[in-house]
């Protein structure tokens, strides 16, 4: 399974990060100690929305349409997150 998630930083709400990995917990913890460049900066990070894919494929173009104009517009609406 591959999994797309948002997490929001619990220190700066605006900073809101979306992605895609097949170990979710591992990849949070990642985040978290700071070993992603990307996120490093605003950390902690908290989990608050994620989902499973049967492939990578699928997961990978769910995690582009999210980070797309549409995409953040529809995870402020629908999801748990505010995007910036």
């Amino acid at each position: 399974m591959w999994y797309v998630y948002i997490i929001p930083s619990v220190s700066f709400p605006e900073q809101v990060y979306t992605g895609a990995t097949a170990d979710l917990k591992q990849r949070i913890a990642d985040h978290n100690a700071g070993k992603s460049p990307h996120t490093s900066k605003f950390t902690p990070w908290e989990l608050c929305w994620y989902c499973a894919f049967p492939d990578k494929f699928r997961a990978l173009e769910f995690e582009k349409y999210l980070k797309s104009h549409s995409g953040r517009a529809f995870a402020n609406k629908r999801l748990c997150c505010p995007s910036s």
